[in-house]
């Protein structure tokens, strides 16, 4: 077993080790190569009843584990979007992992408490959150929307769900757009208010909400005799990046007296450049708002932030006080265990104060410019190539496109795009995913990563003009 000084010994290797590997991440092939089993078929059944040694463990990670990895922190990884990170927050994670804290209430370490706050201060401050509103930080942005709805619920309810349970004769409905990520289905589950009563509104062609069509919908269910719980506002879709009018939503939402809640899960990184505060225009209508650092912003997985007006709805929603929880000083301290589902919590404002100061605002301000800058020298590309297609507009850094020569049915092109994608990723040397907008199978590809060159770009470019060609032939 390692001791303090076989610890160093092997804590220097894999340092070296990881320093190594993001050196030369682009030599992997991105998509990991294993079949289902595997690695599952290589390991022992059983846990071992001796120590092993620590040199026989990392040749066995190089073997065993190294080959089922998909490696996301390759440059050559651009599909869903980003999990970033940078040597500043790995430093800043290696510490947190040393220190071991559980940090749920302020007497349980002070300084993961109050960096905490002070970095959910900063953020708020990056990216025009309202100085009234209070920050947590949640594993993911998935919680958080599961944290919203619940408070929403609660909040409507004056909190009596939670003690009586759902009142017989009230349905309470959430809105979004078909658009929206999974997580909102899943949240409106699993909180209990049934699957059905997530009301997809229609999108424009740009794929985001329409007024009228929310309206409409938050009306006709109202004469129906259902209640209206919460918006889910898309800053950023999944698909497309796609941008919901967030002032559009406050207004009806104020209307109606209806939770808003902004999913800026990716997009909201972008906050951060002042050319793109135009898209927080009504977020004092909001009620809560989330985004992930751990995406674009150079912050390991994971760490999702999560900004709300009120945070006395919140605390009561998930406030439980059991004895041997109880402090002296709750009454002026923040205790973060109120403020979602878990009890224990990661000490992830560690890396976040490591990353932000590490890079500064405008570092990191000229990282999404540059990945900005680099999307539109490929969609050019694209744009001047006679049979590609571009489904969705470029809002950010994704590009959503097909392959399209123009005398194929829609199924007959969506089989073909399908082909061209597993062409694409087959190579080993890109790895990209599909979504569907209007029915059409849409190639997805984002530039997000910290290391971004125009030479990749015009490798990427090379891979799909090379496949085209290939599926023509």
């Amino acid at each position: 077993m390692l001791n303090s000084k076989s610890f160093r010994e092997y804590a220097h290797k894999m340092v070296d080790w990881m320093a190594d590997y993001l050196d030369e991440v682009e030599k992997y092939p991105v998509l990991s190569r294993n079949q289902p089993g595997d690695l599952l078929n290589s390991l022992p059944s059983f846990a071992p009843s001796e120590s092993e040694p620590m040199d026989v463990i990392l040749q066995d990670m190089e073997k065993l584990i190294m080959p089922g990895i998909t490696h996301w922190q390759s440059p050559n990884f651009y599909a869903y979007f980003p999990a970033n990170s940078s040597y500043a927050s790995l430093l800043g994670e290696m510490i947190t992992a040393c220190l071991g804290v559980n940090g749920f209430s302020w007497v349980t370490s002070p300084a993961a408490t109050e960096l905490e706050e002070r970095m959910m201060d900063w953020l708020g401050d990056m990216i025009g959150i309202p100085k009234s509103w209070d920050g947590v930080i949640q594993s993911t942005a998935s919680e958080a929307t599961f944290v919203a709805i619940v408070s929403a619920r609660e909040q409507l309810s004056d909190f009596q769900i939670n003690e009586k349970g759902f009142p017989s004769g009230k349905v309470y409905r959430v809105y979004g757009s078909a658009q929206l990520h999974s997580s909102i289905e899943k949240a409106v589950k699993i909180a209990g208010l049934g699957r059905e009563n997530y009301v997809k509104v229609e999108v424009d062609e740009k794929f985001a909400m329409k007024k009228e069509a929310l309206g409409k919908a938050i009306k006709d269910d109202i004469e129906q005799g259902y209640v209206p719980l919460c918006v889910i506002n898309g800053m950023g879709t999944t698909s497309s990046t796609a941008m919901d009018d967030l002032e559009m939503c406050g207004e009806i939402c104020k209307e109606f007296g209806i939770w808003l809640h902004v999913d800026a899960a990716y997009a909201g990184a972008a906050l951060i450049l002042p050319e793109y505060q135009y898209l927080m225009k009504g977020i004092e209508m909001a009620d809560s708002f989330v985004f992930n650092p751990h995406k674009w912003l150079l912050t390991n997985f994971d760490c999702s932030v999560y900004f709300v007006k009120d945070k006395h709805s919140l605390i009561r929603t998930f406030q439980i006080s059991p004895a041997y929880l109880k402090a002296a000083n709750d009454d002026v301290v923040k205790n973060y265990r109120d403020w979602g589902l878990p009890l224990g919590r990661r000490f992830r404002a560690l890396k976040l104060w490591f990353v932000l100061r590490n890079f500064g605002i405008k570092e990191m301000q000229k990282v999404l410019r540059k990945h900005m800058e680099l999307t539109q020298v490929l969609l050019k590309k694209m744009e001047g190539h006679p049979q590609i297609e571009i489904l969705a507009p470029v809002n950010l850094n994704l590009i959503c496109f097909r392959y399209n020569p123009g005398y194929h049915t829609e199924e007959k092109l969506n089989q073909i795009n399908e082909k061209l994608l597993t062409r694409i990723n087959d190579t080993g040397n890109a790895f990209l995913i599909q979504t569907l907008l209007n029915e059409k199978y849409t190639i997805r590809i984002v530039l997000g990563h910290p290391k971004h060159e125009e030479r990749h770009v015009e490798e990427v470019w090379q891979l799909i003009s090379e496949a085209i060609k290939q599926i023509e032939a």
